[in-house]
Order: C-alpha cells, then structure tokens, then sequence
C-alpha cells in the first residue's frame, strides 16, 4: 500500500496525536481562490479532469506546471484537448514526480475524495476515469465541502464586487460558512493598463467618484464596511513591489496619483511608496473593524510573456523572488504600531530563505492583546510541500511560539484540494511525535493535544473570530 493510514508518521506518538486528535477535526481554511458563484450554483464537475485539472485560465496551477514540465503539450494542460485525454496524460506522467507534493496530494485527493486507493498511473488511469466519474454524477461543490468537514471557507473577492452570490450562500442551507475575503490588488497596481478604469468601477460601487488618492482611501474603506456586514474578517494583498524605508506622507502620494492619472508612468520606486501609503491607511481600516491583514510576499508574476499573451495571468508562471524586506516591512508594521492601530497581521513568504527573517520580524509587534497577533504564515506556495511546511513549523518554534499558530490554508483554485489539510496535520503530528521520541518535549498527552488541536483547528477559528 502507498498512502496508509500511518502515511508520514513516523512514531508512535505521531500516530496517536493524528489519529485521537488531528484526524477528525473540522477545517477552517482562511484563503483560497474558489469561486463563490460556483458554490452559490451547487456546480456539478462534468468529469475528473474538470475536476482536477481545471481548464483554460482556471485550475490546478500546481498540477499544471508538473504537466508542463513533464513534457505534456498545453492543449491537454489548459487548453482544447479532450477531458479524457489529458486526465491520462496526467495520470502517466504523475509517477515521475517522486517527490512532489503533487504526487502524495492527488492519492490523498483520490483516496479522501472517491474513497480509491489505487496508485495513479498509466495502466491505472482508464479505468480511474470510469470509477471518478460514476462517483462524480453524484457530487457537487456543496457535497465536496460537506464530504471535507470544511467549517469555514473564504473566497477571495475584490473590493468592488457586490458579494452576491455570498448574499445567495448566506440564505441557503450549506453547512460550510462561505465568507469572503477582501482582496485590493486591482487597486494596488497602479502601473495596470486598466487602473483607471478600475477606479471608475470601485468609485460606483462605494459611491465615490475617485480622483484623488484621498477619495480612493474613502471608497475603499466604504467598501471595508460592506465587506465586514458580509462577513468579511481578512484582507489579503500581495506585496509583490519593493517597498520604501519610510512610508511616504499623503502628499507625496497625492502627486504621484494625480500624475499616474494624467497619464504618466510611475518608477519601480514610486509604485512601492503609492502601495506602502495604501497599505497605513488599509491596515488602520483593517485594526478598527478587528480583522486580519495578510500579506502574501515576494511573488514575480507572470514572468512568461508568451504564455501571458495565450493563457492570461494566474496559469502557473510565477515564480520565487527575493525582495529586500526586512527594513521596509518593519517600518510598515511600525508606522500602524505608534498610533495603536496594527491588525493583526499574518506574513507570508514565496522564498524560503525570507523564512527566519519574518519569523523574527513577527515577534517584535507581539503586544500581548491577542494571542500570536503577528503570525509568520504557513508554508505557501512554492513552500507548501513536506520539506517545506516542516522547515516553517520549525522556524516558528525557534523564533516563536508554535501552539499559537493558525494552520494551513490552501490558497488553491481547486476543490480537490482540502485533502491538504490532512497532509499538514500529518506532518505537524510527525514533527511532535519526534520531538517527544528524541526527548525533546514532554510526553504530555493532554498538553500535546491542546496543541494539535490549536494549530490543526482552533487556534484560526479564534483568530479570525469566524
């Protein structure tokens, strides 16, 4: 057998910690990128291959670049091939990915999903599609969530959308609690081609006519306000430009957003000062309504031109960058300190090497109001496998405090993916049971199981205040 029940647990008291206590718990999982109108919908997936790999600009990026790099064509990786065949171009060439994660998620998707544990391969694959696919006439968005035992789930929506589909989730009767998360970065981007008229989309909906830097703050806390009536509790932006020393004053921004509205181009420089700016007044905003502000750090997107021109953004060609953060940041976090008014905060990393350095950065704002009111996030993206979320977990103790730690998030555009949770306990079980075995932590069950239970569960549902 390959994924057993002991998969990754290495100890005895990694099994016992997993299967008493982690195994069974509810997921809250705080970011993700599933659609809520899909969900609002009850869509149904035609076949494993909609399911899996998602198609054209929207799907599994992590099952996408493995593809690619294993020689498979585009036209069976996002593009027109048939759903048939590029579920078995998948499937052949998921064997060579020793490994990857995505080799332990999709048996775990497989095995949690449809109850299948068979191994994913070539001579596996024909029938696999017969067997998901009778399962799959069964299921909808609504049966994946429910199957899952996902408590909450958060969206990711921008600031001018008006969350119907969210209004339309609230009054049905789905268990899960689909709340949404408020994500500016259309706002952010100064430099897009579209940013204008953006502006003039938010401004309708707040009911603000935006020209001036000033009116964008008004419109979009208006739009915090909306959100929050919806359930709203995290923002989420992606801190993908170098950030100034300082953060500039209004006035400075002023200029440099009138000049970006009368056409002109701004530098790398000033595009960073207009963000940080955005970030002071939204992370105020974010402190008054008592919610969470993440940042998601260090990404250079899109860096293929040519697959940007025939696929669009958000199709797996990101990757890892290194941006000078440290002072930036902390002058950042700083500047909402002084007047009392950081939320709380939770900073994620693209590059591993950025590990210790947020880790350390999150412990000088701890105040004692909140318990791990700066987190240093999970393991995300190209972090997020078994090597990388143990390193993480081990950062965090070093620098920190890990039983305050929120857990995983999928950040993931598929709903195949919540078997990632159970992969994560795992691995913290894993980690646990071996610091106990190596004598390195008490072999103190009621203690160990508070633990599993806070950073597997209960330590985001009390963060978030979901």
């Amino acid at each position: 057998m390959f994924i057993t029940e002991d998969f990754l647990l290495d100890t005895s008291w990694a099994k016992k910690l997993y299967h008493e206590v982690a195994a069974e718990l509810p997921i809250i999982d705080y970011h993700a990128h599933l659609p809520p109108a899909d969900l609002a919908a009850r869509k149904k997936f035609g076949n494993a291959a909609e399911l899996w790999l998602g198609k054209g600009n929207y799907g599994d990026h992590y099952k996408w670049r493995l593809m690619r790099a294993a020689g498979v064509p585009e036209r069976l990786v996002t593009g027109t091939g048939n759903d048939r065949e590029r579920f078995l171009a998948f499937c052949r060439i998921l064997p060579l990915a020793a490994g990857n994660p995505v080799l332990h998620w999709s048996h775990f998707e497989l095995k949690r999903i449809f109850g299948i544990e068979a191994v994913i391969n070539a001579e596996t694959a024909p029938a696999l599609w017969e067997q998901t696919n009778a399962l799959l006439a069964g299921m909808d968005t609504w049966s994946v969530l429910d199957q899952a035992k996902v408590e909450v789930s958060c969206t990711t929506d921008d600031p001018a959308d008006d969350l119907a589909a969210h209004e339309e989730l609230a009054r049905s009767e789905l268990k899960t609690r689909v709340l949404p998360a408020y994500r500016p970065d259309k706002a952010m981007r100064i430099e897009a081609p579209g940013f204008a008229d953006y502006l003039r989309r938010l401004g309708a909906a707040a009911k603000v006519d935006i020209t001036s830097f000033a009116a964008l703050v008004r419109a979009l806390e208006s739009r915090v306000e909306f959100f929050h009536a919806h359930g709203a509790r995290a923002s989420d932006h992606a801190v993908d430009v170098p950030l100034p020393e300082m953060p500039p004053d209004d006035a400075t921004v002023e200029k440099l957003f009138a000049r970006r509205l009368a056409g002109d181009s701004l530098s790398l420089a000033e595009r960073g000062a207009y963000v940080a700016a955005l970030l002071v007044h939204l992370g105020r905003a974010y402190a008054r309504k008592g919610w969470v502000m993440c940042l998601h750090i260090g990404a250079v997107r899109n860096v293929n031109s040519r697959a940007m021109a025939s696929l669009g953004a958000d199709t797996g060609y990101d990757t890892i960058g290194e941006l000078s953060i440290a002072v930036p940041l902390a002058r950042l976090l700083d500047a909402l300190d002084r007047d009392n008014l950081l939320p709380k905060t939770m900073l994620f990393c693209m590059s591993p090497v950025m590990n210790p350095v947020l880790s350390a950065l999150a412990g000088c704002f701890q105040d004692g109001s909140v318990a791990g009111k700066l987190q240093f996030g999970p393991a995300w993206w190209f972090n997020d496998h078994k090597d990388g979320n143990l390193e993480q977990m081990r950062t965090l103790a070093n620098h920190g405090v890990l039983g305050t730690f929120v857990g995983m998030v999928t950040d993931s555009r598929s709903f195949a993916s919540f078997p990632r949770h159970d992969y994560f306990r795992r691995l913290l079980c894993r980690l646990l049971g071996r610091w106990v075995e190596d004598g390195e932590y008490p072999a103190d069950f009621q203690a160990l199981s508070t633990l599993v239970r806070g950073v597997s569960y209960q330590n985001a549902k009390t963060y978030f205040a979901f």
